[in-house]
């Protein structure tokens, strides 16, 4: 089996990609080890002296790290990936292949903005959370209110220094291109 690495903007954080399939579908974040429960593989990558966060997209894990150095944590790293797909434990100790659903029963707006808020959420989907992918993370839709889009941040996003400058001159920019309406956007 062949891992291939990335790095991601968040120097914390490193790309795995194990060449199969992750999750069928959605994302999931494990921020420690109780979460971390869930999963054998990120149970694994917890066991890893280093190892802060584990998140699964599609067909990349990301680690991030709170200490050590990538020349130490990786191999180890790269170790567990391994361990995990040839011992062929589900991904989920649930047997579950998909990740969280999204989390509209949280999401926050005016019942008058609905119009607005679509128009929003199609451009995440269609035009940030790709390229947020291609960096290990992932963005989503939390809420709108008076003009500012409130944006939950995962994986390599997550605690990246780069984070700000990418929803303020990123995000920020294209949505109030394309939705006269934002004025700005915000993590939760």
């Amino acid at each position: 089996m062949f891992i291939q690495t990335e790095p991601t903007p968040n120097p914390a954080t490193l790309k795995f990609i194990p060449g199969r399939v992750v999750l069928d579908s959605g994302t999931m974040e494990f921020t420690d080890r109780s979460q971390a429960a869930r999963s054998p593989l990120a149970e694994r990558l917890f066991d890893v002296d280093g190892v802060s966060g584990v998140f699964y997209g599609s067909d990349f894990v990301t680690v991030t790290k709170d200490g050590g150095d990538w020349q130490h944590l990786k191999p180890a790293i790269l170790g567990a990936i391994m361990e995990h797909y040839m011992s062929g434990a589900p991904i989920l100790a649930d047997g579950r292949t998909d990740g969280d659903a999204s989390d509209e029963d949280d999401e926050f707006f005016a019942e008058r903005d609905a119009e607005t808020v679509e128009i929003i959420k199609d451009l995440i989907e269609t035009r940030v959370r790709p390229a947020v992918a291609n960096d290990g993370g992932d963005i989503t839709f939390r809420g709108f209110r008076d003009g500012i889009v409130y944006l939950a941040m995962k994986g390599a996003c997550s605690g990246c220094p780069s984070s700000t400058a990418t929803l303020q001159h990123g995000i920020q920019n294209l949505l109030k291109h394309f939705v006269p309406e934002v004025v700005e956007v915000r993590p939760v």
